[in-house]
């Protein structure tokens, strides 16, 4: 299983945004010394709190500090800019980061963004569409390409730089279960990122049945997209104690989502109960109707183990990133998962830990020897050690 994060990111618009683009930085380099598997960087252009505009930009710099892990868009908002622009751009950053880039893309889903465009929300998934599909011909094209569409006409482009990574750098897209948005994940065998709520839109399909869909999709295509690219999206924080870590984030939950995600959204999608008031909502009720994880290193693997069991089996999840408490506990939180979580889901501590249970089992019956035994030693005729040479 593999954990990567999504950073929107989220800062507060009264804070200097160089000092919070620097923590960014610095976030991203401890997730790749702590051993996480990707970073994915959104862009945005309005309402303040999600400042970065350009993630290729961001993470051009981010692949000086980070050395291991994939890095990608998440999303790259297509109907906003020309094909060639975003297929060329993310070419050479596949290069930067010497093969770990990841195009991520989506229609737009900030409702301020589609207004400062002035484009009509009916165009945004056509768009989108059309514009993929002339950056997988630019990116796997070896003749100049001509294609004229709805919204784009192409003549004669040619790709000089194609991506790090052959036939070309992967794509990515989010969804929140709606077939068409699996449907289009799986023509290009895209990784996949499923919002991993309880409480669907009408006629979406539920988190954890959304491979099994993306398969039944992609035998129709004839395509192969793998599991191991799926990523259920959540937010996870820990703590050394439960009560510790949600009297960390608790006030500030409710905050992100009272004072920023119903103005650019409406509150409708957050609600447990379309008959509560909005601002009843409490960060648990959010917590638990969206399957984020507050609490200790044991809480998280218990949950993720339920939604592993739940899904049949998941790829691995996404955490996005926030700011709800200070910085020394935001890097405890991906420490803590780190050293105890993620172990449990690499395998990487299951040796370690039968060798511990092969110890306590010899001590138990009495298989330990005592080093400090006066008595003789075996027969050597009789008895073979493990370091014995027969010559």
């Amino acid at each position: 299983m593999k954990f990567s994060f999504f950073s929107m990111p989220l800062h507060l618009p009264n804070e200097n945004p160089s000092l919070a683009f620097k923590r960014d930085m610095d976030l991203i380099k401890l997730a790749d010394d702590l051993g996480y598997d990707g970073f994915f960087v959104g862009e945005h252009h309005t309402a303040a709190w999600e400042n970065i505009p350009s993630p290729e930009l961001f993470l051009s710099k981010a692949s000086a500090y980070a050395k291991r892990m994939q890095l990608g868009s998440s999303l790259v908002s297509l109907p906003f800019h020309h094909p060639f622009n975003v297929a060329e751009r993310f070419a050479f950053l596949d290069h930067l980061t010497e093969g770990r880039a990841v195009l991520g893309v989506g229609p737009c889903s900030l409702p301020p963004d589609v207004k400062l465009y002035n484009i009509p929300s009916q165009d945004l998934n056509p768009m989108m569409r059309e514009s993929l599909e002339i950056i997988d011909l630019l990116l796997t094209s070896d003749e100049p390409v001509s294609y004229s569409g709805k919204f784009w006409n192409i003549e004669d482009m040619f790709i000089q730089l194609k991506s790090y990574q052959q036939p070309r750098l992967p794509f990515a897209t989010a969804s929140v279960g709606s077939e068409r948005s699996l449907e289009f994940a799986s023509m290009y065998n895209m990784h996949i990122w499923s919002l991993a709520l309880e409480i669907t839109p009408p006629g979406a399909i539920h988190w954890s049945n959304q491979w099994k869909k993306v398969e039944e999709l992609s035998n129709k295509l004839g395509t192969s997209p793998s599991k191991d690219d799926w990523r259920v999206v959540t937010y996870v924080h820990l703590a050394e104690t439960t009560k510790q870590a949600w009297d960390e984030v608790e006030k500030a939950i409710e905050r992100d989502i009272h004072e920023y995600f119903y103005v650019i959204g409406g509150h409708e999608s957050w609600l447990v109960d379309q008959d509560q008031d909005p601002y009843s909502l409490t960060a648990k009720e959010i917590v638990e109707s969206r399957n984020w994880i507050v609490g200790t290193p044991e809480d998280a693997i218990k949950k993720i183990n339920e939604m592993n069991d739940k899904a049949d089996g998941l790829g691995g999840l996404m955490f996005t990133t926030h700011e709800w408490t200070n910085q020394n506990a935001i890097n405890n939180s991906l420490e803590l998962f780190a050293r105890y979580v993620m172990p449990e889901f690499k395998g990487h501590s299951k040796s370690i830990k039968k060798a511990w249970e092969i110890t306590k089992n010899d001590r138990k019956n009495n298989k330990i020897p005592s080093l400090s035994s006066k008595e003789s030693s075996p027969n050597l005729d009789k008895h073979k050690s493990n370091l014995y040479l027969n010559r």
